[in-house]
């Protein structure tokens, strides 16, 4: 436990939504064992409080209804979400959007002009990701003197009930790709983003920690702010095993020096061809991709296996 003493410090806290409160889905999602309580112990001990969420699949009173009626208590003024970011964005510059965003999302854009776009605002589009959308986005862009491309996220993928789900950061990388241009992210890992949520939160980066279920995203974006930040194990929290093999050379037990017993294998592996199929053919440095166990290159301050075993250490620390 001694390697929590920064907890004591702790005056307010960041959490991501999905994956971590809940997992969504069609049927409007569920929530995760313990969360709702857990959000219920920190609001009682005084502690601040700041939902730092990408849902861009509806508006934040919609989002905030349903996770209220899963039990949870939070308010709208308590979400800090990349539409109403995006939107003072489109008004500081005076840029005109072309939305591929969910439809559910729209009206967060109600009163911004958007005749004659002059940009283009990238969100979680779910089923309007058709090649027909994307393809007039491109076109708009590519047609541009100077293109702008703004997306509130740059997720690879996110947990439903039914299983991951490609994210918008993979659309925002096929537009970036066909444009040549590099889109400004309005959404975590952003660090404005994560400024204007502890300005909502109220306190220095120092005393706050992000609690959240991507590696990068959530935890890596957090700590470039200077806040301490928790990577649960529940949502889209991934550990990726490579697979063993246990071959039995035939014929020779004994070989008369390291290169034939070297050789020997590879006729097996080669003859038999047992390489898992992440490994066949020319490019054998993709396989499947980092564990979240063992990130190399984001190192998040703790694990813990849900929110309500964060808040429980947390909370104890806080009584020291």
């Amino acid at each position: 436990m001694a390697s929590w003493g920064w907890a004591r410090a702790v005056r307010g806290l960041l959490l991501d939504v999905s994956g971590v409160l809940y997992d969504s889905g069609a049927d409007g999602g569920v929530p995760i064992a313990g969360s709702a309580e857990a959000v219920r112990r920190i609001k009682a001990s005084g502690l601040k409080l700041q939902f730092c969420t990408n849902e861009t699949q509806a508006t934040r009173a919609d989002f905030v209804r349903k996770l209220r009626a899963m039990g949870f208590d939070i308010s709208v003024a308590q979400v800090t979400a990349p539409a109403p970011a995006a939107c003072r964005l489109l008004r500081e510059r005076g840029l005109r959007p072309h939305l591929l965003v969910h439809h559910d999302l729209i009206p967060e854009f109600a009163e911004i002009d958007k005749t004659n776009p002059n940009c283009v605002v990238l969100g979680d589009a779910a089923e309007n990701f058709t090649y027909a959308n994307l393809n007039e986005a491109f076109r708009l862009l590519i047609g541009m003197e100077k293109p702008v491309l703004i997306s509130l996220g740059k997720g690879r993928y996110y947990k439903e009930t039914d299983g991951l789900k490609l994210d918008v950061g993979a659309y925002m990388k096929a537009l970036e790709y066909a444009c040549d241009v590099q889109a400004e992210v309005v959404g975590k890992p952003a660090k404005t983003f994560f400024e204007s949520a502890l300005a909502e939160l109220g306190v220095p980066a120092e005393q706050a920690v992000m609690i959240g279920d991507d590696i990068v995203s959530d935890v890596g974006g957090a700590q470039q702010c200077g806040m301490r930040a928790l990577q649960v194990r529940t949502g889209k929290f991934r550990v990726v095993s490579m697979p063993v093999i246990f071959l039995q050379v035939p014929t020779k037990t004994e070989f008369n020096t390291l290169v034939e017993a070297l050789q020997s294998f590879a006729e097996v592996i080669c003859t038999k061809d047992l390489r898992p199929t992440w490994a066949r053919g020319k490019d054998l440095g993709v396989g499947k991709g980092p564990s979240d166990e063992n990130h190399p290159l984001v190192k998040p301050d703790a694990y813990v296996n849900n929110l309500a075993e964060a808040v429980d250490i947390i909370l104890q620390q806080q009584q020291l």
